[in-house]
């Protein structure tokens, strides 16, 4: 079964865009999201653009900051650090990747955990990680709830990710941990990846290399994620060889059409949940 997650992504932005016009109504404000983006990286500026739009149509507010690539990292902490200050701001997603000159962890821990729509501070990763209710980084968080969509259950179930990123591996490997399963981290240096991978009940893959999981990686049944975004002759695709491991899975993502319309889906969900923390609802 194909895993919708463009259908899916859509459901919850109508459920957040209700819940939007009723807080608005209750507190005379408007949720506020505040993207910082540094230079002119294309897919980065697609991203945001993408993330700009959703906001509207949430009747969310969105600003974008933008900032040249020769940015001074003192700069950018000004930035960060105005708005924190700034009780109109209720979430603040720095765009990564950023230039090699900023300390990147040094600044993603400067932004006000509860203003944190990435889920990328440490306070918010410990929290995470010690089961506790934190803001979550959008991917994961999205992936949860097409497993909960499609009443896919992990507990006992083993399950492997491919990818061991602080956007992506080691917050799934906790959230599915929370969910009772049996986790294996597998990155660039794991040894017979091919042959731990056939063992996942459920395989979710993150390591950026298109359409390296083929058939061969897979057991019959699996629930495959794929959280690959690769352009490949001008076509989208994922991680996963999608023609040849749908006919071997249970479920199955597609690239497009299946992870990425989640993320955006939960990036608005983590800016209503930080509007409401803020403003007390």
């Amino acid at each position: 079964m194909i895993l919708d997650g463009k259908k899916l992504s859509l459901k919850i932005r109508d459920q957040i865009k209700i819940e939007t016009e009723i807080l608005v109504k209750e507190n005379n404000k408007q949720p506020h999201l505040v993207v910082i983006l540094i230079g002119e990286n294309p897919a980065s500026q697609s991203y945001v653009r993408s993330k700009e739009r959703a906001c509207v149509k949430a009747g969310i507010k969105s600003t974008i900051i933008r900032k040249e690539k020769d940015i001074e990292e003192k700069e950018l902490i000004s930035v960060i650090e105005e708005l924190n200050a700034d009780d109109t701001v209720h979430g603040i997603l720095l765009q990564l990747p950023i230039p090699k000159h900023i300390n990147e962890d040094k600044v993603l821990n400067l932004i006000d955990p509860l203003k944190d729509v990435d889920g990328f501070h440490n306070i918010n990763i410990a929290k995470l990680n010690k089961g506790q209710i934190s803001l979550v980084p959008c991917t994961p968080l999205g992936i949860t709830k097409i497993f909960d969509e499609y009443n896919i259950d992990a507990t006992g179930k083993h399950c492997v990710i491919i990818g061991r990123s602080q956007i992506v591996g080691k917050p799934m490997a906790a959230l599915m941990l929370k969910r009772n399963a049996t986790i294996t981290i597998c990155h660039s240096k794991t040894k017979n990846i091919k042959e731990i991978a056939k063992q996942a009940d459920i395989l979710i893959v993150a390591i950026g290399r298109a359409n390296m999981v083929d058939d061969s990686y897979v057991k019959p049944g699996v629930v495959v994620i794929d959280v690959g975004i690769n352009r490949v002759d001008g076509k989208l695709t994922g991680d996963v060889a999608f023609d040849k491991v749908k006919e071997i899975a249970s479920y199955i993502t597609p690239v497009p059409g299946g992870v990425g319309p989640m993320t955006i889906a939960c990036l608005l969900e983590n800016t209503l949940t930080c509007f409401k923390k803020i403003e007390g609802n």
